[in-house]
């Protein structure tokens, strides 16, 4: 008999969508242009036996971390909200001072990746400043760049060491038309070394050749898994969580298939402790989520 394992998707988007809001979100992505919320996941992840989700910033805008909470307050399933701020604005301090009075706040993240000069933002003084104090309120912060701008965050998790900060998808390795590199491997384990940085698996769906069709080939799904698993090899199981990326993941693939396909790995790579650790500990003791 096989083991039931309570399961947090670390990753879901949600909006309503007005194109000023969304520069990410491209002609070739008419799917995500509408609204996306809550019940519109709802069926599948019943039926993927998805029992919480965090809710991630999609929009870089003064409003999101109170539209998401708002959320939180009218879905229960969303136990935990990574919002969005500027970490250099001088109102920062009395910002997470009134978010943090809502039990579902648990971090911030910044499309770091959109960034024309990574390195540069994560070096200037009023974000370093920021981020001391997003640390002393015993927050996440979600760290979302491509492969190639993996190098120029690893001085900044290095400083940043006070409390956790998670690494979103893995660290975007390219798998359009070939696998991951090995540079990426090496920034991975980097960042690995770090005992406060945890990985999601998760995001990875897109980063294939998802243009040509709404189904993963077999060649993108073995690149996927071996990115999952070299992820294990230098994260171990302990600072591994699932995130299916929703609703973005649907350019590339259902959240049915985003899900089946983790689920496939975790059983073959895991143990009954470590499945329970990657569907949800993990996740509890990183964000600190209060489950009912």
């Amino acid at each position: 008999m096989e083991a039931e394992y309570m399961k947090i998707d670390t990753h879901q988007h949600y909006w309503r969508y007005q194109e000023a809001e969304f520069p990410w979100i491209s002609a070739a992505m008419p799917l995500l242009q509408r609204d996306c919320m809550p019940v519109d996941c709802a069926a599948a992840r019943h039926a993927a036996g998805v029992d919480a989700v965090v809710a991630v910033q999609a929009r870089t805008h003064a409003a999101e971390t109170d539209f998401l909470l708002q959320l939180a307050d009218q879905h229960p399933e969303v136990v935990g909200v990574v919002g969005w701020a500027d970490l250099a604005a001088p109102q920062l301090h009395d910002s997470l001072a009134q978010w943090c009075q809502h039990p579902a706040f648990k971090g911030l993240r910044h499309i770091l990746q959109d960034e024309p000069d990574a390195a540069a933002w994560a070096n200037h003084p009023a974000v370093r400043q920021g981020m001391h104090a997003v640390q002393q309120r015993g927050l996440v912060y979600d760290v979302l760049v491509f492969a190639h701008q993996l190098p120029n965050v690893v001085d900044f998790c290095v400083r940043f060491d006070a409390h956790w900060l998670v690494l979103d998808h893995v660290g975007k390795p390219g798998l359009r038309g070939s696998p991951h590199s090995g540079p990426w491997r090496n920034h991975l384990q980097a960042l690995a070394d770090l005992p406060h940085v945890v990985c999601k698996l998760s995001g990875l769906v897109t980063e294939t050749a998802w243009g040509s069709g709404t189904r993963l080939s077999p060649d993108d799904t073995q690149h996927i898994l071996d990115c999952f698993d070299q992820a294990l090899d230098a994260f171990g199981p302990t600072r591994l969580m699932f995130g299916s990326d929703w609703p973005v993941c649907q350019l590339a693939a259902p959240y049915a298939e985003v899900h089946s396909l983790a689920e496939r790995w975790a059983r073959s790579r895991l143990s009954n402790n470590e499945q329970d650790a990657f569907w949800s500990g993990n996740a509890i003791r990183c964000y600190g989520l209060q489950i009912s």
